[in-house]
């Protein structure tokens, strides 16, 4: 398990921190930070204020990733999915949400609008060759394999 450093802004005080909502959830939920109400008209999107900063360990990464209730009721979505949270960043975590549905969608404080996921990172080593190993797909493109 890795430690998460949270800093919670003004703008966040009386916000819950990120938090797994069963004891077997991969996703800490995050929470708008947004100080009016805002509307999300279909097709717009918006980026939505957390009031959260963390500090990731080396080798870990966050991921934005989309509640699944707010994209099966409404068509709201996090638009970037998953959004990266790279180890070295420390601004603030903001999500940019999308509105897939038909009906504007309004974002109040405290709504649940995303999900916080920590992952390892695996580093690759890049080899420049003139030719790749075979594999059994090749080069088959997309759908190549059937429906």
């Amino acid at each position: 398990m890795c430690k998460l450093y949270v800093k919670k802004l003004p703008h966040a005080a009386d916000l819950p921190l990120p938090a797994y909502m069963t004891p077997e959830a991969a996703g800490m939920d995050l929470f708008a930070a947004v100080t009016e109400p805002l509307l999300l008209p279909p097709g717009d999107r918006v980026l939505v204020p957390t009031g959260l900063q963390i500090a990731l360990p080396a080798g870990f990464e966050g991921q934005i990733r989309p509640r699944s209730g707010l994209a099966v009721k409404h068509g709201i979505t996090v638009l970037n999915s998953p959004g990266t949270i790279d180890a070295d960043y420390r601004g603030e975590i903001k999500v940019i949400l999308i509105n897939l549905g038909q009906e504007p969608y309004t974002i109040t404080r405290g709504d649940r609008i995303a999900q916080l996921i920590v992952s390892k990172v695996e580093k690759a080593s890049i080899i420049l060759c003139e030719e790749l190993p075979d594999s059994e797909r090749g080069s088959g493109g997309f759908g190549h394999t059937g429906k």
